[in-house]
């Protein structure tokens, strides 16, 4: 394994988080709908947990959480565009179409992150060190929130778009009350939300 690359991935991955945790931020105030206000506080604590996690595992492995890389800039840049992507949707004053929009940044990051978090898994599994061992122990406490984050913020999405064109939404999305936390999942939620309208 190239040590070098995993290293800028887990540089990535923390700026994710750090980004992350800015996004939750910005999209709760632009959040309308109280249940999907509920959702997101909820994956701001989480992402504040990841954050932490990765910092210390950082430091477990010898790495300074505050070096800087330029793909952990370019990450940061990728954060900071969501953020401000909601600020102008805010400035534009329909509270409806700034939720959308940060429905929108939140799946995009989001897509980021559960991508991180599935790469360094499958570098875990070929690592037989005590780092190896304290990134699986990482990628396990993470996996079903980051799984949870990704599917159940692409049906709020999808749902909110749905809502936007005047047609019959299912709000809160298939993919809450199903519990998805998996791509097939959420194909079924998608599929069974015919039946739900």
């Amino acid at each position: 394994m190239k040590k070098e690359q995993l290293h800028e991935l887990l540089f990535q991955a923390l700026e994710t988080e750090v980004g992350g945790v800015q996004v939750y931020e910005t999209a709760l105030q632009c959040v309308v709908n109280d249940d999907l206000k509920g959702e997101w506080q909820k994956y701001l604590d989480q992402t504040r947990t990841h954050e932490k996690l990765l910092r210390e595992l950082l430091s477990e492995m010898g790495l300074d959480p505050a070096e800087e890389t330029p793909g952990r800039r370019v990450v940061r840049h990728q954060g900071e565009a969501l953020v401000e992507a909601m600020n102008m949707a805010l400035k534009a004053g329909n509270p409806k179409a700034a939720q959308l929009v940060a429905a929108e940044c939140v799946v995009t990051a989001e897509t980021k992150d559960h991508q991180n978090w599935e790469l360094m898994a499958q570098a875990a599994e070929q690592m037989p060190t005590a780092e190896g061992k304290a990134l699986k122990g990482a990628c396990g406490q993470v996996e079903d929130q980051e799984d949870e984050h990704l599917y159940h913020s692409m049906g709020w999405s999808r749902e909110l778009w749905i809502d936007s064109l005047g047609l019959a939404a299912v709000l809160p999305p298939p993919e809450e009350e199903m519990n998805v936390k998996s791509a097939a999942a959420a194909a079924r939620a998608k599929k069974a939300r015919k039946q739900m309208v």
